[in-house]
């Protein structure tokens, strides 16, 4: 995997949690999530990366449902609260049965 590739993972992720607004406590691990990806672009810089571009193409292009798997990634490297997890991974499990249906 690519740092880039780990840039939109991470971005995805974030978006994921944005979107999740069924937990009390989003707006501390939002501003968590920026910080552990400040301190991981700037530990892997990478020139040729544009976040806005990138942002902007994850919003339109990426389903919540993938934003959330994302999110369990990112949150499980930044040890972030289990029931935050939890949570997450009963919205896919959901997200999972309407699809089946």
């Amino acid at each position: 995997m690519t740092i880039e590739d780990q840039y939109r993972y991470m971005i995805s992720g974030y978006l994921g949690v944005k979107e999740f607004d069924t937990y009390e406590l989003n707006l501390y691990v939002l501003r968590d999530m920026e910080q552990y990806i400040r301190d991981f672009v700037n530990d892997n810089p990478s020139n040729s990366f544009n976040f806005a571009e990138e942002i902007e193409k994850i919003e339109k292009n990426v389903s919540y449902k993938t934003k959330l798997q994302d999110a369990l990634l990112l949150l499980n490297k930044m040890e972030a609260p289990m029931e935050l997890v939890f949570n997450i991974k009963h919205k896919l499990k959901e997200l999972k049965d309407e699809e089946n249906k």
